[in-house]
């Protein structure tokens, strides 16, 4: 991955980071416990790198996926007009990422139904573990992707199930038993 710089900003979830190569995003994580959690995530990831100020696509894509985590459900955000730079990534996980990010912000799909729709329908593991991989939360929106029987099943990113659910609220996502957002 060719990756030049990085940068945190603020959401409603708290700081975001983000990567970026010449055209693309390398990168992009969730909030951590605090600020200084992700910064010291990214000064691990990319330690030949330094914080800088985003260019202009990439300022385009933090706008995107703040807008996204404010959570306007009768305005949906979809990002999947931003570009990411997939060097490095397995081709299976590219497969998964390219499928989730065909989910619609308030839909969802379980890790079964995107096997089946890769054509490979014994692999709801593997998807799975590729989404647990994501390196493009929420732009690849794993969190849109969900245990058999419509539960929330696991997630990676700081909160674990806790922040899975509180994105899928966000977006306005229904599923599960009721009272799953409580």
């Amino acid at each position: 991955m060719s990756t030049l710089a990085y940068a945190l900003f603020p959401t409603p979830l708290g700081a975001c980071a983000i990567a970026w190569s010449a055209g693309a995003l390398t990168y992009v994580n969730l909030p951590e416990r605090d600020e200084a959690a992700t910064r010291a995530r990214l000064a691990r990831r990319f330690p030949q790198r330094t914080e800088n100020v985003p260019p202009p696509f990439v300022l385009e894509a933090i706008a995107a996926i703040t807008a996204l985590l404010e959570g306007h459900p009768t305005e949906p955000r979809d990002l999947t007009h931003l570009p990411l730079d997939m060097e490095g990534v397995p081709p299976f996980h590219q497969r998964v990422y390219a499928l989730a990010r065909r989910i619609p912000p308030g839909q969802t799909l379980t890790y079964g139904e995107l096997a089946r729709q890769l054509g490979e329908p014994g692999a709801a593991r593997a998807v799975g573990q590729a989404l647990g991989a994501n390196p493009f939360a929420p732009v690849v929106p794993c969190h849109r992707v969900l245990a058999a029987g419509r539960g929330a099943g696991g997630f990676s990113a700081h909160g674990g199930t806790r922040t899975k659910l509180r994105l899928l609220e966000i977006e306005g996502a229904h599923f599960g038993a009721p009272g799953l957002f409580d």
